[in-house]
């Protein structure tokens, strides 16, 4: 018990002097060079303002505003991207047809469709996971379409060949199973946009609640170490998601191809 405990902390060692470091060099520099609040807080004040926020009650409130946002936006991404990939995968006349469309909404960027989410939702938890939805749609239709015209066309031959003729067999237990680690893939990449676009959407006015909604107004406050206490908040809780994320798919997903790689 006690050797398995310094080995942790000897492999978790550079991290965490890492941090040591970088937070120490922050200190130094907020109070020995820049001498002012507004340009950069130092350590000590956005600590000192992460527990007068927590006391408040109101980054829960935050918290959980945010992750709704995020969890409308997923939701929607995921029920409306997989089938469209797989569709537009796995048909090739399907893939002619909405291509040209996909391609045309996809490089407008997100925060462009804000006045269309306040027009269409108001100032609603909807408007911000409307916005959410848009960033994060195109990279889950794009892995899952080259996840699914990547299937070897030997293992569709082969399970045609043992009876598996159906289009609706072979995209369940051939093609979904073979394209799975190009979706996995392209969901994490639709959470990291996703999560961007829930920031921009808070503090353009979509929502009068969240990470970052806060941001924007304590910096219209002056609160500048506020401000660095969301905005860290934010990576915490981004890479929370993602490592959440990761274990359960590497867990349950992608069991199979654990040992593939060496």
């Amino acid at each position: 018990m006690k050797m398995s405990f310094i080995k942790k902390i000897e492999e978790n060692g550079i991290e965490v002097l890492s941090l040591v470091v970088a937070v120490t060099i922050w200190q130094i520099i907020a109070d020995k060079v820049i001498h002012n609040k507004f340009l950069l807080p130092s350590f000590y004040d956005v600590i000192s303002s992460f527990f007068t926020i927590v006391k408040s009650g109101l980054l829960f409130t935050d918290i959980l505003t945010s992750l709704l946002h995020f969890s409308i936006g997923i939701i929607a991404a995921l029920v409306i991207g997989i089938p469209l990939g797989i569709a537009m995968g796995w048909f090739k006349k399907t893939n002619r047809a909405i291509d040209p469309i996909i391609e045309i909404l996809r490089p407008i960027p997100p925060l462009a469709w804000i006045p269309f989410a306040i027009v269409w939702f108001g100032l609603t938890h909807q408007a911000a996971g409307f916005v959410i939805f848009i960033g994060m749609i195109f990279p889950i239709i794009i892995n899952t379409y080259t996840g699914f015209k990547n299937v070897p066309k030997v293992y569709v031959e082969a399970a045609k060949v043992l009876g598996c003729t159906r289009n609706i067999d072979l995209i369940r237990f051939i093609a979904i199973p073979s394209a799975m680690p190009s979706i996995v893939s392209g969901i994490r990449v639709a959470m990291g946009v996703g999560w961007m676009c829930l920031v921009a959407a808070e503090m353009f006015g979509v929502s009068d609640r969240g990470l970052g909604y806060q941001i924007w107004h304590n910096y219209y406050l002056h609160r500048m170490d506020v401000v660095l206490v969301y905005m860290l908040l934010l990576g915490f809780v981004g890479l929370l998601i993602d490592r959440f994320f990761r274990h359960y798919v590497d867990a349950k997903l992608l069991r199979w191809t654990s040992g593939t790689v060496v």
